[in-house]
């Protein structure tokens, strides 16, 4: 009897221990190993990852590789922009600087051109000095003739002068 009762004794001991191993362990599978004595047993099988759940990390990966392949054309497009930019805002200074040198030649040239408008001599200049010039031409012409009729009026004189024999005449 003694037997008996140890027996039962044992076997009640037994499961309560196997009871404790289950609670002091806190996850499936050291549970398991803790229940499970054999060492040699095979592992339960991983479940494969769902196809909705591999379908949604693949399009996240999808969709940030593809997003970072935009951005970076974009950045890459943004640049090209912004040097394109760059250039026609250097080229603008460039023909701005050359209209306003322009501008001050020709400000310059209108100034030189006023002054002389201002020096320049009008049509009633022209008109009063060319009869002024005209009077000093007509005057001029006429002392001519009047000095051309006094030398032909001594050629005239040295002519009858010299006909005359006995006389002699020196030019000096």
């Amino acid at each position: 009897m003694q037997r008996s009762i140890l027996s039962a004794v044992s076997r009640s001991i037994r499961p309560a221990k196997v009871v404790q191993r289950r609670l002091i362990s806190t996850t499936p599978v050291a549970r398991d190993a803790a229940a499970s004595p054999a060492v040699g047993s095979i592992p339960p099988p991983k479940k494969p990852v769902g196809a909705f759940r591999g379908g949604i990390v693949g399009f996240l990966f999808g969709f940030s590789l593809a997003s970072s392949y935009a951005a970076y054309h974009l950045l890459d497009e943004y640049k090209q922009a912004s040097a394109a930019l760059q250039a026609s805002i250097e080229e603008l200074q460039q023909s701005t600087q050359r209209v306003a040198s322009h501008i001050r030649r020709i400000e310059a040239v209108e100034k030189d051109l006023k002054a002389l408008r201002d020096t320049s001599a009008g049509k009633e200049d022209i008109s009063r000095v060319r009869a002024e010039m005209k009077k000093l031409y007509d005057g001029l012409h006429v002392e001519f003739l009047d000095l051309r009729s006094h030398v032909w009026g001594m050629q005239q004189d040295l002519q009858s002068l010299s006909k005359k024999e006995g006389t002699s005449v020196r030019v000096v």
